[in-house]
Parts: structure tokens; C-alpha cells; sequence
């Protein structure tokens, strides 16, 4: 891991998938919009799966909330480490989620635990 590593995943989320998340809390209002929670999900999938990846510990996140998606939008989350300090195994990064032509609609930076921030990402 070096600072300026970063990926990103692009999803949407239809109307069927919003209908069913709602769902999950028994409270299903017309979906006009995708809520904020699954806008951090796809950071939180991008932390724990690829950058830092399998044995990244959460320690804090800070998001605002700058415009709400559409239903079907294509969302790009993207995380960046913005700096590493070794000495106590953690990892600082820059958190974005934008939309259909580059729309910002979140943006923040996340702090998390990493077994060994000196050891590189194998490609």
C-alpha cells in the first residue's frame, strides 16, 4: 500500500432492489431516491474487499451527504489512501460516491486498522 492507491466499483440500485431494502425495515415508501446507508455500503465494500481489503478494521468514518442518488443511477464509490502511518498499523483515506456525470453526492475520509500498512497490495 503506497498513499494514492485507489479503486473504485460502480453500481446501481433499480427499483425492485430499493422496494426489497425498504423492505427489510417493514417501511416501504416510494423509492425516489437511494438511501445514504447503501451509498456507504459500497465504501465499506470497497475498504473491507480491495483497498485495504480482508483484515481492514473500521475504526471511524466521517460522510457528508452532498446530493441524493437517482433509482437506477450508475454510483461510483471511491476510496484513496491519503496517508499511512505504520507505526500503529493504520490507514487514512478520502471516500467519494458520485453519480451520472460525475455528480458528487458524498464525499468524506475514513480511518481504519490495518494488520501491516508496510506490506504492498499484491496486483
Amino acid at each position: 500500500m503506497k498513499v494514492g492507491d485507489r479503486v473504485s466499483v460502480t453500481r446501481s440500485f433499480d427499483e425492485t432492489m430499493l422496494r426489497d431494502f425498504f423492505g427489510l425495515a417493514r417501511n416501504a415508501p416510494a423509492s425516489a431516491y437511494v438511501p445514504e446507508p447503501l451509498l456507504s455500503g459500497l465504501i465499506s465494500y470497497l475498504l473491507g474487499v480491495e483497498l485495504p481489503g480482508f483484515g481492514t478494521n473500521y475504526l471511524k468514518q466521517e460522510t457528508k451527504f452532498l446530493a441524493s442518488a437517482r433509482p437506477g443511477e450508475a454510483i461510483t464509490a471511491t476510496v484513496e489512501i491519503t496517508r499511512l502511518r505504520p507505526d500503529k498499523h493504520l490507514c487514512d483515506l478520502s471516500t467519494t460516491c458520485t453519480g451520472d456525470g460525475g455528480r458528487l453526492l458524498c464525499t468524506g475520509r475514513a480511518l481504519v486498522l490495518v494488520k501491516d500498512v508496510a506490506t504492498p497490495i499484491e496486483a
